[in-house]
């Protein structure tokens, strides 16, 4: 009712309500567009840039995002998250420029342009290099340009005009000078040892290159029948027989003694029937075999098969033979090699094991050609255990990093003992056998490389079963699920393969500070970590991480710009390496990598070529990110040579953050960046991965066309993104509802405070209570706002803004100031408070909340603020007086909010029950000791305004009453008793505030609204 019922007036028109044509529904697809044009118009990014000259500066250094295909949901966040870090730091005063890049070269490119060609009929083989490389650097500009879109269309600010390519010329002869200037110091070295190689990809992978899933796998146990002792012996009675081994284990080893030929016999029937067992998940890789490891620390038996079952098959396996196995592992052993009964016959020493050699399984095979005729040493290995197998390792120094590892650290006594030391070339790039094998085996693959089949077993195992079944060495086989290594790229498993590669040394001191290893610790140590759990992750990383191996085989790449003397030295040896660099570096900067392909040997080495051959492997693409740093921090003038932050996936430990701390420490001995943050992959509801065989993914680009760019900037700071986040449609809508509420806060103070000027403000001293609490609780989220941009907490600080826009003020501070903002006379002091703190909590709450809604934020400025070419991401966040603060308030207010919870308990289920339709209706006596609550806010216990033309608050006003009035208790506690006033013939309802008050002389509307329509009146 706003109708008097005697005059016939509509006291709706006197109301001062909040007057604004800001929409309610935001129409976001439609508008964020207009809001980017707009931005580009002004050149908003260069107004930021000059605006923010000589302040101090914050980057940001972006992690390239791959040229290969539309962004996804994980990119998408990545970019917001990276854009609410840069316009917050500039809002928070300092010069924060993020510039975009891209990671242009590598397999993905390449095999989508291999593909261009294989459907025009020409094989890659066919296509000149020059000509193929174009394509990928074609394909690459084109998915640029289609993500440069993506990104900006998520409201991204940035130097878009000039962002950094891997693949510009002058990055590309960047990349190879700080590649030459790691082979200057010696930390570049050509080495030939098992690397992770793609068989089907035909090129040698990184770590960050492969992912891990299950596979069946072929398991083996083989034996190696034991042929020979290598040392002198000497033992207590030499005319003693000894047919079994159990007799020798006690025997004292001499290596001083010589063993004597005369006991030849002996030793033949010491050893007969006698093998070592081992087992493998990679058949393939026995015919590789060269030795066989164990660790002094496992206790090994000599056990003797008495009995076997019967599997059904032809075993390997008689009774009479003699196994030595890891005693902890026996009883696997055994029940997979079908014996029955068996009786241990004695320990085995280490010191025995490890002067006995073995036969290669596969001697005696047909069609050998004699290639298996070496014999197999035993050699400690620090990475044997007794967790699963025999406790034997089978060694192949061609095919595993451990193998090569311990084969290398024995090479001494090994060709001390007249064995070739040499690792074998056993596979060659398809995954193949080489001619180093028996024709036999020669040319069968280990892994199919095409067809439908591809990346399933090739001919290798099945044929090596069968040559070890031949031979009677095979114990046993099975299938097992194992977890290994596969190509990112193509899907299929990766196998380990000694080829001749490019490697950084992890370990050499060139500059008396320790090696690689050792700096990149020391800098890890320095650096902050968001979460601190990452730092503890690359430290790990780094700390186990082998040499790192950056050549690949492959065309669209950086190329190691190394020259080569056929006696192994590389050109930076020699005195005049700085000339033959710079002729280098200035092919590549004029023509690109094709300036390095193209160029005549002669032209860059001088006068003196003959011998010297161009090395024709590219670059790792993890060597070219790391060097991002280089080209873009420290080339351009508008940036800083290190990065205060990197921020990517957690799964960029191991990828980017760990090749740029090591490209950046082997040049400039420090990490380039001072913090990592790092979040977590984007999942589904269920917390699935996103894949299109589930039918869960959710692409930005769908999500900006059916609820705009803003929501998915707002699911973004609303997760906790240091986990995997999940996204889908309900917790989209989530989204979409807190942005309604933050919408509708946002338009009601634009309705509230039109008309206001700095003229209508009032001090603080001079506000009621309320106003003061509301200027405390700004002062408290301040800091909260100052932390998030400092550690990157954009949940806390979106969450903390959220709640207080919906508790502290639509559900309590609007809630109690509606009354006065709609119905105080035009000039009353807490009217103006009001307004006043309205217009400080307007300010800040849309500068605070710009970095996130970077849209709705500019709508809501211009439409108070409004300029031909301003913008709200032009603005600082503002200084918030620590007078403000005032924690005695805060306590006082929060026990009015006890009373008014205690009032609303009451309330509610009269209103429920249609007893009253507004607490207005309400009467509430408080009964409780004193008065304090009244005192401590300077409220006015009366309900009636002493001065109508300027009222005081009342506690009636904080509880939404009519009236309420305190009753002294001697007792402890507070009870409230509520009463209706609608149909108490004593009290009058105000057609215009529609409290209900004592009518004096005819009066209509209480005195306040009557001095209020009389100012209305007036003007």
């Amino acid at each position: 009712m706003s109708t008097d019922a005697q005059t016939g007036r509509d006291y709706r028109e006197t109301l001062f309500l909040p007057q604004t044509d800001f929409p309610m529904r935001a129409g976001l697809p439609k508008k964020e567009p207009e809001w980017l044009e707009r931005w580009e118009r002004i050149g908003l990014y260069h107004k930021l840039r000059e605006d923010a000259k000589g302040r101090t500066p914050y980057t940001l250094h972006d992690g390239p995002p791959y040229a290969n295909g539309h962004i996804h949901m994980g990119t998408a966040m990545n970019k917001v998250l990276k854009d609410m870090v840069v316009r917050a730091h500039q809002m928070s005063g300092f010069d924060a420029n993020y510039v975009p890049g891209w990671d242009c070269h590598g397999l993905p490119i390449e095999w989508k342009v291999e593909e261009e060609f294989r459907g025009k009929g020409r094989a890659k083989d066919d296509v000149p290099a020059s000509e193929f490389r174009a394509r990928c650097r074609e394909y690459a500009a084109k998915w640029v340009d289609v993500q440069k879109a993506e990104f900006k269309r998520l409201g991204v600010i940035g130097d878009w005009d000039n962002p950094y390519l891997t693949m510009r010329f002058e990055s590309e002869a960047r990349i190879c000078d700080e590649l030459l200037k790691i082979a200057k110091t010696g930390q570049l070295y050509r080495g030939y040892k098992p690397v992770m190689w793609s068989p089907v990809e035909q090129t040698a992978l990184a770590e960050a290159e492969v992912e891990y899933h299950d596979r069946r796998a072929t398991q083996i146990y083989v034996r190696f029948p034991v042929c020979a002792f290598t040392l002198g012996v000497s033992y207590s009675d030499k005319t003693a027989p000894a047919p079994e081994l159990e007799t020798m284990h006690r025997v004292q080893w001499s290596e001083s003694e010589a063993i004597d030929t005369a006991d030849q016999d002996f030793e033949d029937t010491y050893i007969k029937d006698v093998s070592v067992v081992i087992w493998t998940t990679t058949p393939w890789t026995i015919p590789a075999n060269r030795a066989v490891c164990f660790s002094p620390s496992i206790s090994y038996g000599l056990y003797k098969i008495e009995a076997l079952g019967d599997p059904g098959f032809p075993l390997g396996q008689t009774v009479g033979d003699k196994l030595i196995v890891a005693d902890k592992l026996w009883d696997n052993v055994a029940k997979a090699a079908h014996i029955t009964e068996f009786t241990r016959l004695s320990d085995v020493s280490s010191e025995l094991l490890k002067h006995a050699d073995l036969d290669h399984p596969l001697k005696n095979m047909e069609g050998a050609d004699g290639k298996f005729d070496f014999a197999i040493p035993m050699l400690v290995g620090d990475h044997v255990t007794a967790e699963a197998g025999t406790g034997f390792v089978h060694t192949a120094p061609s095919h595993g990093e451990d193998d090569y590892m311990v084969w290398f650290a024995n090479k001494d006594r090994l060709e001390a003992r007249g064995i070739d030391a040499s690792v074998p070339n056993t596979m060659d790039d398809s995954g193949c056998y080489t001619d180093v094998m028996p024709s036999r085996f020669e040319g069968l693959d280990v892994i199919r490389t095409s067809g439908k089949k591809r990346g399933q077993d090739g001919k290798a195992n099945a044929e090596v079963l069968k040559a070890l079944v031949e031979c009677g060495n095979l114990l046993s086989r099975g299938i097992m699920t194992l977890r290994d290594a596969h190509s990112w790229r193509s899907k299929a498993p990766v196998i380990r393969r000694a080829t001749p590669q490019w490697f950084i040394s992890m370990t050499a001191d060139h500059d008396g500070r320790g090696g690689l290893r050792e700096k990149a610790k020391a800098e890890i140590a320095k650096t902050k970590f968001w979460p601190e759990r990452g730092r503890n992750r690359i430290g790990t990383m780094v700390a186990d991480r082998p040499d790192w191996l950056i050549s690949r085989q492959r065309s669209w790449g950086v190329p190691i710009t190394l020259i080569v003397h056929e006696d192994g030295r590389l050109h930076t040896d020699l005195p005049d390496a700085d000339a033959i660099n710079a002729r280098i570096l200035a092919a590549v900067n004029e023509h690109g990598v094709d300036g390095w392909f193209d160029a005549d040997i002669a032209d860059l080495m001088g006068d003196d070529s003959g011998g010297w051959t161009k090395v024709t492997d590219i670059l790792d693409v993890w060597f070219d990110s790391g060097c991002t740093h280089a080209f873009c921090l420290k080339e351009r003038d508008d940036l800083p040579d290190r990065a205060d932050l990197y921020l990517e996936g957690s799964d960029q430990h191991r990828g980017w953050f760990q090749s740029s701390l090591l490209e950046s420490c082997a040049v400039y001995g420090e990490a380039p960046y001072k913090g990592v943050l790092t979040h977590g992959f984007v999942v589904d509801e269920k917390g699935y991965k996103m894949s299109k065989s589930l039918g869960n993914t959710i692409s930005p680009e769908d999500l900006n066309k059916q609820y705009g760019a803003e929501i998915v900037r707002l699911w973004a700071a609303s997760s906790d993104f240091t986990e995997e986040v999940k996204i889908g449609k309900e917790i989209i809508q989530t989204s979409t509802d807190a942005y309604r509420k933050l919408r509708n806060t946002l338009r009601y103070m634009i309705g509230a405070l039109d008309g206001y000027s700095e003229a209508d403000a009032i001090d603080i001293v001079d506000m009621p209570a309320l106003e003061r609490w509301v200027l405390h609780r700004l002062h408290e989220l301040d800091a909260v706002v100052k932390d998030g941009v400092e550690n990157h907490d954009y949940k806390k600080i979106f969450s903390t803004l959220f709640n207080f826009c919906t508790v502290d003020l639509s559900a309590f501070y609007f809630d109690i100031r509606k009354d006065a903002l709609y119905c105080d006379p035009l000039g009353s002091t807490r009217r103006r408070a009001c307004r006043t703190v309205m217009s400080y909590i307007f300010e800040r709450l849309t500068l605070w909340l710009s970095p996130i809604l970077c849209f709705t934020m500019e709508e809501v400025w211009q439409q108070r603020f409004p300029s031909e070419d301003g913008s709200v991401h032009m603005e600082q966040f503002p200084d918030t007086p620590d007078s403000w603060h005032d924690a005695v308030l805060a306590e006082n207010i929060k026990s009015m909010r006890n009373l008014r919870d205690l009032a609303n308990e009451q309330i509610e289920p009269m209103r429920k029950d249609g007893t009253i339709k507004s607490s207005l209706e309400a009467i509430i006596s408080v009964f409780a000791p004193v008065t304090e609550i009244a005192d401590d806010l300077r409220l006015d216990e009366n309900s009636w305004y002493t001065d109508p033309s300027n009222p005081t608050d009342s506690v009636a006003d904080y509880l939404i009453v009519s009236h309420c009035m305190f009753v002294p208790q001697d007792n402890s506690g507070i009870f409230l008793q509520v009463k209706t006033l609608s149909e108490n013939a004593a009290y009058t309802k105000c057609p215009r505030s529609w409290k209900y008050f004592k009518a004096e002389n005819g009066a209509d509307i209480t005195p306040r609204d009557a001095v209020a329509v009389q100012q209305w009146d007036a003007s």
